[in-house]
């Protein structure tokens, strides 16, 4: 099994999101964070006056899923979240030893 963090923008994930779930993928963790990457954040207009934000809002996904939907899941979440513009985000795999199910006590990939 693995896991997948992505790092997307905002508008995007419902486009990932839907892409997601019509490939059926079930189960999906979202978070809203801030940070930066090579870009180093950004210049805003604010009437008139010129602002730095050094962190920029971005959106955390989370999927656990089998290792034979991998390449699928990733395919979806680059071309439903690429503008092709600097700060579309980054994907990290990572490995999971197990799951478990707390309600079924279930293990490995039928916790998913």
């Amino acid at each position: 099994m693995k896991k997948i963090e992505a790092i997307i923008r905002p508008h995007k994930l419902d486009d990932v999101h839907h892409g997601l779930q019509e490939a059926g993928f079930a189960g999906l963790t979202v978070s809203e964070i801030k940070g930066y990457g090579r870009q180093k954040g950004h210049t805003e207009i604010y009437r008139g006056s010129e602002y730095q934000i050094e962190f920029v809002p971005k959106i955390k996904l989370e999927l656990i899923l089998p290792d034979s939907k991998l390449e699928t899941a990733i395919s979806i979440i680059i071309n439903n979240s690429k503008t092709g513009e600097v700060g579309d985000g980054k994907i990290f795999i990572l490995p999971v030893e197990e799951a478990i199910r707390v309600r079924t006590e279930e293990v490995g990939e039928n916790a998913l």
